[in-house]
């Protein structure tokens, strides 16, 4: 069973920058999909981005393209999340999720809070 921790969340001010991280354990990630979702006060969670572990493509929400960028390190089985140009509206919990497809995810991290100030 694969285990994932986020980390990397915090406070920021608008136009910054913050690099999530997630650690996954337990076993290799290759064939799985890990993606990164983020839920704001009051409002549903929502896709953000997605790389299959294996081939390396990857996918946006179109609103986070260009702003945002995932990777995967094959070698410390971990994903990251890049964020660029942060605003306030991207204040949120973002979590990491691993899946058999971009549209099907399985297990869950339990989420780091980024909160970006004005």
């Amino acid at each position: 069973q694969v285990q994932l921790v986020e980390s990397g969340g915090g406070l920021v001010q608008a136009g910054d920058s913050l690099r999530l991280s997630c650690a996954a354990s337990g076993r290799t990630l290759s064939g799985f999909v890990m993606g990164w979702f983020r839920q704001a006060p009051g409002k549903e969670r929502e896709f953000v981005a997605a790389v299959r572990w294996t081939s390396g493509n990857t996918y946006y929400t179109d609103s986070m393209k260009g702003r945002f960028t995932i990777s995967r390190d094959n070698i410390r089985n971990t994903v990251y999340l890049q964020m660029n140009s942060l605003k306030p509206e991207d204040t949120a919990v973002y979590t990491c999720a691993a899946g058999i497809s971009v549209k099907e995810y399985n297990i869950w991290g339990q989420g780091t809070q980024v909160t970006v100030s004005s």
